[in-house]
């Protein structure tokens, strides 16, 4: 059987999933380049680590869709080194990304074994210096972090989590799918002062944000 060539797999994803829908940002662009997809995936479930579309990849995780982890990455409008909030490890691929855009990472995961996994995978891949993996309620965020650079949110919330509001900067974007439970708008909110500008980037489906600041479980 022939070996896969996952370092051409990756960069062929890049320039047609992601460059090739309109994705400009040159950091996102090398940190997708960069993150090891397959590392994050079961081993029987690595040859379809760059398919254009989410997997299903445990029972109740899902590791997004390529094009999706580099649209949100690049809605926050980072410039590397920002100190940013990711809700929802999961499989610890976004948190990577993020990573090797020279981000410091807080990453809050409510699942134990999840964070767990995702904590070792992380360290083994050169991450841990960059990302912290804490077990809790993504959904109220991380008070002492605050104000964070960008709040990502990797579930969907029935609205805009207000612990997270709170937590944002000055001029710095949360982005968080909002909606039903089985449909969502990408929604990009923005602080200004004591005021937010919010706007939808597009329909997505995410699994729920379960919380204080979600969904029951």
């Amino acid at each position: 059987m022939n070996r896969i060539d996952y370092a051409e797999r990756r960069a062929d994803m890049v320039d047609d999933q992601i460059a090739g829908r309109g994705l400009r940002s040159r950091l996102v662009l090398e940190a997708m380049r960069g993150v090891p997809r397959e590392a994050f995936m079961p081993e029987g479930m690595r040859e379809f680590a760059y398919e254009d579309a989410p997997l299903l990849i445990a029972e109740d995780q899902v590791i997004a869709q390529p094009y999706v982890v580099a649209l949100m990455t690049e809605t926050l409008a980072l410039e590397g080194g920002e100190k940013v909030l990711e809700i929802g490890t999961g499989s610890g691929y976004q948190a990577a990304v993020l990573a090797e855009l020279g981000c410091r990472v807080t990453s809050i995961e409510r699942d134990a074994d999840l964070a767990s996994s995702a904590r070792d995978r992380l360290v083994v891949l050169g991450y841990g210096d960059r990302v912290e993996v804490r077990l809790g309620d993504g959904s109220a965020g991380v008070v002492e972090g605050a104000p964070w650079d960008g709040i990502l949110v990797a579930a969907g919330a029935p609205s805009v989590p207000v612990a997270l509001r709170g937590q944002l900067g000055e001029g710095r974007r949360l982005v968080v799918p909002v909606g039903a439970r089985r449909r969502q708008e990408l929604m990009v909110v923005e602080r200004h002062g004591n005021e937010w500008t919010e706007h939808s980037d597009g329909s997505c489906v995410f699994v729920p944000l379960v919380g204080a600041g979600g969904w029951e479980r």
